[in-house]
């Protein structure tokens, strides 16, 4: 099979999870940063800049849009590195390193919103909310890693007390369309959602920001609690021997804040039709960027509708 073969094979919807034009802007866009790092992994191999008469040197094998093919295919299918360089008639490690190249541009890309606007940080969403006049919707997901070796420190960290798994937890931000706005608060499944996303200030924030609102599940109680008029989470459940008027006036609060929060969980789904982010069996710490790459992408495909 040749490149060429490969190349229109791999740009289908099946193989990347994005569309033909998306992909075409998506490889517009990261041609300038590639080519920057590029430079960049150069000189540090080199210990300097080089001085080389244009054109000269080595010719890539992989072009940028190759490059991050491979990247989509393994994101999408987590295809090995193996399959994807039979495709290309390459060696197994130049894919590797295509996508280890490729794969922190994608996290850094920040996320698309209606307005054009791409955000970063938690801080972004919440500015970005108050000036759109949205209610965000907050929630945690969890992915389930491979446990630790034995006879290590930290080796519990990972247990999810939910899931009984070892898993990463990330925390996802959403409009009411459930387009996602921010991922991020990533840390071990052990860690408490409240306790996650608060590393990220969110206690500050709202104090900047009084006319947001959140609307939220259970997990965030104690967030609503120092919070009561900008983090909405569902009613307390009523005790087992409450009137019968009591419980039907619960279920019916629940009901509602559960229907307005739903949207949160419809950003969940985007995240976790991709492969990769259903259960991860690579390297525990380069999960982040991949979280946040798949994340950009689906945000990119959801602002646009």
């Amino acid at each position: 099979m040749t490149i060429k073969t490969a190349r229109a094979a791999l740009s289908h919807c099946v193989f990347t999870g994005i569309s033909r034009n998306h992909l075409d802007r998506l490889v517009a866009e990261l041609a300038e940063p590639f080519a920057a790092a590029r430079e960049g992994w150069l000189h540090r191999r080199r210990g300097g800049r080089r001085r080389r008469w244009p054109g000269a040197g080595p010719v890539a094998v992989l072009t940028v849009r190759d490059r991050v093919l491979a990247t989509l295919a393994w994101l999408r299918l987590a295809l090995p590195h193996q399959a994807i360089a039979v495709l290309y008639g390459v060696d197994r490690s130049t894919i590797s390193t295509a996508i280890r190249q490729i794969r922190p541009l994608l996290a850094n890309r920040g996320f698309a919103t209606p307005a054009g606007v791409r955000l970063h940080t938690l801080a972004d969403v919440i500015a970005y909310a108050a000036a759109e006049g949205l209610t965000v919707r907050l929630d945690g997901t969890e992915i389930q890693v491979r446990r630790p070796k034995a006879h290590r420190p930290g080796r519990r960290a990972f247990v999810s007390g939910k899931k009984k798994q070892n898993t990463i937890k990330a925390t996802i931000a959403s409009d009411a369309a459930g387009r996602p706005l921010w991922c991020g608060a990533i840390r071990p499944g052990r860690v408490h959602d409240q306790t996650a996303v608060r590393t990220e200030g969110i206690d500050d924030l709202l104090d900047a920001y009084p006319e947001v609102t959140f609307l939220v599940d259970s997990g965030y109680r104690g967030l609503a609690k120092h919070h009561p008029d900008q983090v909405i989470a569902p009613p307390l459940k009523p005790k087992k021997d409450a009137p019968a008027e009591v419980i039907a006036a619960y279920e019916t609060a629940r009901k509602a804040q559960s229907s307005q929060r739903i949207p949160a969980e419809h950003a969940i789904s985007k995240l976790k039709w991709w492969r990769t982010l259903q259960r991860f069996t690579g390297r525990r710490d380069l999960l982040s960027d991949i979280i946040r790459a798949v994340t950009g992408l689906a945000s990119d495909r959801a602002a646009t509708r």
